[in-house]
């Protein structure tokens, strides 16, 4: 099966891509990698009026790294993270995470600011950026707006954008260089989406310890009660009641799973 016929728009400027949005009236999606959307198309699961290419802006390709943060653009593909040059924990972090996305085709065109979008429950980076506490900027006809990501991503493939708008950035606190973190994902073989994911950063100097379930039936959690005091003596019974509490939808032995994933990267997260 294929595609329906839509119109075709690639714009040179957000403003441009913002009013093409505005002038189909949610009739339009806007493509970043494709690595979701073109199967959505060809399976007919989407059927827009028009589809808006945002491959011709420049400026969302760039990775800027200030003293706080790492801004990425929202069409940094996952390869370039992956194959960074930068050095640090959080750069650490975020090559570990883009260099288990999928298969090496889709880590070429695939972008984080896709992947955010998309909102699959399953995807890795809404689990990492949600533990690093990340923000978002959204371009629109009113200008720009950041919001954490923990209110970005609203439920499973939805998120707070408004008519017009567009995910442009994404800024990432720095870890200090003494933080450590963990990441799991578990899929039942490398390259399928994700049954369950476990991440978990301990930046001591900035008074932060936070972990995270992911790829469950609803979007990633932060995990409550579970604290830098308590790190070496946690348990699974602890992560399955922090579960139980964040994510009451995930019921039965699903439980246990996510609480596994969870156990698993807390172990690994004695990463320098």
């Amino acid at each position: 099966m294929k595609a329906i016929s839509f119109e075709f728009h690639r714009p040179d400027s957000l403003a441009e891509a913002s009013d093409i949005l505005v002038r189909y009236d949610g009739d339009a999606r806007v493509l970043a990698g494709g690595q979701s959307l073109m199967p959505m198309l060809n399976l007919r699961l989407v059927r827009p009026a028009a589809i808006i290419d945002l491959s011709g802006l420049a400026e969302l390709k760039t990775i800027e790294v200030s003293a706080t943060e790492v801004s990425v653009g929202a069409l940094v593909t996952h390869s370039a993270l992956e194959f960074s040059r930068e050095s640090g924990v959080t750069f650490d972090l975020l090559r570990y995470v883009a260099a288990g996305i999928a298969y090496r085709g889709v880590r070429n065109r695939g972008t984080m600011g896709g992947s955010l979008a998309h909102a699959d429950p399953a995807a890795d980076w809404p689990s990492c950026l949600l533990t690093l506490d990340a923000r978002v900027t959204i371009s629109g006809p009113d200008g720009t707006r950041q919001m954490p990501i923990s209110d970005f991503i609203v439920g499973n493939f939805t998120v707070a954008l408004r008519p017009g708008e567009i995910l442009t950035r994404i800024h990432i606190p720095l870890l200090n260089s003494e933080a450590k973190w963990g990441y799991y994902k578990h899929a039942r073989k490398v390259g399928e989406f994700a049954e369950a994911i476990g991440c978990v950063i301990d930046d001591d100097a900035r008074g932060i310890f936070r972990v995270v379930a992911g790829a469950m039936s609803a979007p990633s959690v932060v995990l409550p009660g579970l604290t830098k005091d308590r790190q070496q003596i946690i348990t699974l019974a602890d992560v399955r009641h922090a579960l139980e509490e964040a994510a009451p939808s995930v019921e039965g032995r699903h439980i246990h799973f996510h609480a596994v994933a969870v156990m698993r990267a807390l172990q690994l997260g004695v990463r320098p």
